[in-house]
C-alpha cells in the first residue's frame, strides 16, 4: 500500500509541471546572424523534452506567427526539424510575443492543475523573456532552463546572461539542463 501511495504522489506531483518549447522554428535557424551555439540548444531542448515524456509531464511546442519571417504555414513557421512532437504534446499558436496573449493556453493549463512551468526556446529577450513574465504575473513558478535559451544576435551571450540575471530577479528560477529532474522538481 505505501508503494501506491508514493507513485501517486510521484504522479500527482509531475502532473503540475509542464515543459514549454517556444518558438524552435525554422525561420528563426536562418537569420543571417545564426543562432547561438544552436546546436547545444536543440540537443538540451530534446534532452528536456525526452526527460518530460519519461517522467509523464506535459511538452508544450509554441508557435509564433507574424506577417515577416514566421508567416503561419510556410516553411520557416514549421518547428525545427529536429523536433518531433508527439501526437499527445500540445501546439499552441500565437502572435504575440506573451504566449498567453490572446490563446488559450492559461486555460489549457490550469484545466490540467499545472501551476509549474519549464521554459526553454527562442528568443531570450523576445518571446522567451515576455512569456516568463507573463506566466509570473498570472502566478505560474517558472524555471528558466538558462542553457536551453538562445537567440541571433552578434551580442547573444551577453544577452542570455542579461536576461538570466533579469528574469532571476523577478522571481524566475534559474536551472541548467542537467538540474532539470521532472520526477525530482516539486511543483509550487
Amino acid at each position: 500500500m505505501k508503494g501506491h501511495r508514493n507513485k501517486q504522489s510521484k504522479e500527482m506531483k509531475q502532473s503540475n509541471l509542464a515543459l514549454f518549447v517556444i518558438d524552435v522554428q525554422q525561420g528563426l535557424f536562418r537569420k543571417s546572424t545564426p543562432i547561438y551555439q544552436a546546436e547545444g540548444l536543440l540537443e538540451n531542448i530534446n534532452l528536456l523534452v525526452d526527460r518530460a515524456h519519461g517522467d509523464g509531464v506535459p511538452v508544450f511546442y509554441i508557435q509564433h506567427s507574424d506577417t515577416g519571417t514566421l508567416v503561419k504555414g510556410s516553411q520557416d513557421w514549421q518547428l525545427h526539424s529536429r523536433l518531433l512532437p508527439l501526437a499527445t504534446d500540445y501546439i499552441i499558436h500565437k502572435q504575440h510575443g506573451n504566449a498567453f496573449e490572446e490563446t488559450n493556453l492559461d486555460e489549457v493549463l490550469q484545466s490540467k492543475n499545472i501551476t509549474t512551468l519549464v521554459v526553454t526556446g527562442l528568443v531570450s529577450h523576445g518571446c522567451v523573456r515576455a512569456t516568463c513574465i507573463g506566466a509570473r504575473q498570472l502566478g505560474y513558478r517558472v524555471i528558466l532552463v538558462k542553457d536551453a535559451h538562445s537567440n541571433y544576435s552578434k551580442q547573444a551571450a551577453q544577452i542570455i546572461d542579461k536576461w538570466n540575471q533579469s528574469l532571476g530577479a523577478q522571481q524566475v528560477e534559474l536551472k541548467l539542463t542537467s538540474e532539470i529532474e521532472f520526477s525530482r522538481l516539486t511543483a509550487a
